[in-house]
């Protein structure tokens, strides 16, 4: 009786979490509605023409935006979408197979991730079978390597460890979907490894991250690789994987240092810590990511981190232009030890690196 008794409790305790987070993750306006304004930047992306490295390859900005306009068309079962981004993709089987990044990189090797979300959708073997030949790639040391990544894959790491914020997020999300995937343990284990190598590495003692050792600001879309490819990978990893516990404690430090420097406003600025900064978009897209996911988690206290969430996304929305297109996107940045350096990079309207986050975070507010 007393074990029944128990059970009913708890059962109650979690409908109560459950209805507290999404109480608070609810309840937006039509202006800043996530369903629309999904709808629209996804819909604007089909459109959209290919963003290439020097001409060649396909950017990995372009590959984070089709990851997250595939998001938002799952959650709304928008099948007309799923095709048209289906459609966008077929080329790379035919004539626009030369754009296909080479597998070298971790920003090309990420490519992987959006051939095996389309898997996943589809089933069609041949996503699965590209995407599997970049999440491997990762890990197999080309026979030209040169010193360093051979001395990381001797340590059971990507040779293609560098050490830069940014890949915790292209070499997570390749890894992590293939492990969804295939089920098969490596994919996660090799994530969660690099993971807990970059947090001990990288974090500062206040939860954030430099943008480089040797470059001490805290510059907002490098921090928010971080802010999303902890929560991501989080929601994948086995509840008793032995890294868990770092990770968990690596990402709750930096969500309680960013909910301390979110501006008045709900944004964040272009410098983390600079309050005379401007508001930077695709960095405050990528934060309220980190905090929308751990308040439907259970991670985060939804009484604190949903409110937050919920004013930074209503911030957000008065950032999309009539095009359809996030504005105030700090354009790609290589580090400079030079605090007006980031104070001074130019803002691109339409860049992927905002559209991709901003719709990460309409699909995450569409519901677990």
């Amino acid at each position: 009786m007393y074990k029944t008794l128990i059970l009913s409790l708890l059962a109650v305790l979690s409908f109560q979490s459950l209805f507290a987070q999404n109480k608070e993750l609810t309840g937006f306006t039509k202006t800043s509605s996530p369903k629309e304004i999904g709808r629209s930047l996804a819909y604007h992306f089909v459109n959209e023409r290919h963003e290439l490295y020097a001409g060649s390859y396909i950017h990995y900005a372009e590959v984070c935006t089709w990851n997250g306009a595939l998001d938002y068309a799952v959650k709304t079962n928008d099948q007309k979408l799923i095709k048209l981004l289906q459609d966008k993709f077929e080329p790379f089987f035919t004539r626009e197979k030369p754009l296909l990044p080479p597998m070298n990189h971790v920003d090309y090797n990420m490519f992987g991730s959006l051939a095996l979300k389309l898997y996943q959708i589809t089933k069609d073997e041949r996503y699965k079978k590209i995407g599997l030949a970049y999440a491997d790639a990762q890990w197999e040391l080309p026979r030209n390597a040169k010193s360093e990544e051979k001395s990381w894959a001797e340590k059971g790491y990507s040779w293609q460890t560098r050490l830069w914020i940014d890949d915790m997020y292209m070499i997570t999300v390749v890894q992590n979907e293939a492990y969804k995937v295939t089920s098969d343990q490596k994919y996660i284990d090799r994530a969660a490894k690099e993971m807990v190598l970059y947090l001990n590495e990288l974090q500062r003692p206040n939860g954030l991250f430099y943008h480089a050792p040797d470059v001490p600001y805290y510059w907002g879309r490098g921090d928010g690789w971080m802010a999303v490819g902890m929560p991501n990978l989080l929601l994948s990893l086995p509840k008793d994987h032995k890294d868990r516990p770092r990770i968990m404690e690596g990402y709750l430090k930096m969500m309680q240092s960013l909910k301390e420097y979110q501006r008045p406003s709900g944004m964040w600025n272009q410098l983390i810590d600079e309050p005379d900064f401007w508001a930077e978009s695709s960095g405050t897209a990528m934060f309220t990511y980190g905090f929308i996911v751990g308040v439907q988690q259970g991670w985060l206290d939804a009484s604190q981190y949903g409110p937050a969430a919920k004013k930074a996304f209503t911030a957000m929305a008065t950032y999309v232009d009539e095009r359809d297109n996030v504005t105030e996107v700090c354009i790609g940045t290589g580090k400079k030890n030079d605090k007006w350096h980031y104070r001074d990079r130019p803002r691109n309207a339409g860049d992927f690196h905002g559209q991709a986050p901003y719709l990460w975070c309409a699909a995450a507010l569409l519901g677990k």
